[in-house]
């Protein structure tokens, strides 16, 4: 079941949305600020955010700013194109004006989700990382590690096994793609991996299982 987050001040609009949605089976969940929004969005996991910007607390434009992999619709009394197109920029997905149809507004919400779940079928998720294999872009959280083609597949292998220990032969044999490399320069990408890590997290992802391998922090 998809679980949906809107964020609504207004309780009628907010009542409204909901009523649409849960009618299509979908599990929604209700905030009335944008300080709520966040702490939610904290704690749980959505596939979609449908948000209104003028909201007490943070304002939905500053919400937009601190989500990174939810898309999100924008619902706004706010007309005027600027508006619209300086949302889209900031990372919104959609947007509708109020007064909104119904039917529309479904319709806008099934094409998201089903983009995101194609997103999601080129990507990979353990804890606080996400690796888009499209972009070869490693996020943790909401810092983006741009990594080269050998980086990207030590940790997609890591990702795919997040509970196993990857042998040192295995990610040999898997980078060197048919030609002669050592177990040092194995080490080499290892450690350029956690160099660009600890630019953006103090925490250690990938450990190393003296004479086998490595495998991702639990």
């Amino acid at each position: 079941m998809k679980k949906i987050l809107v964020v609504e001040d207004d309780a009628d609009i907010q009542k409204l949305i909901r009523n649409i949605l849960e009618k299509e089976r979908y599990l929604v969940t209700s905030a009335f600020s944008g300080t709520e929004a966040i702490l939610l969005l904290n704690q749980n996991r959505y596939d979609l955010i449908l948000l209104d910007l003028m909201l007490p607390g943070l304002s939905g434009e500053e919400i937009i700013e601190k989500v990174n992999e939810v898309p999100i619709i924008v619902i706004s009394a706010k007309v005027n194109m600027e508006d619209k197109v300086n949302t889209l920029l900031k990372g919104a997905n959609d947007y509708i004006t109020k007064p909104f149809d119904n039917d529309e507004l479904l319709a806008r919400v099934k094409v998201q989700l089903r983009l995101n779940k194609e997103k999601q079928e080129n990507s990979m998720r353990y804890k606080d990382l996400f690796l888009d294999k499209d972009s070869h872009i490693l996020y943790i959280k909401e810092n983006k590690i741009g990594l080269t083609n050998t980086e990207f597949l030590i940790m997609e292998q890591l990702m795919i096994n997040p509970n196993k220990v990857v042998t040192k032969s295995s990610l040999i044999n898997l980078i060197g793609n048919g030609e002669l490399i050592d177990e040092n320069s194995l080490k080499v990408h290892l450690s350029n991996i956690r160099k660009k890590i600890k630019k953006v997290s103090d925490n250690e992802y990938i450990e190393s299982v003296w004479g086998i391998g490595y495998k991702l922090k639990e």
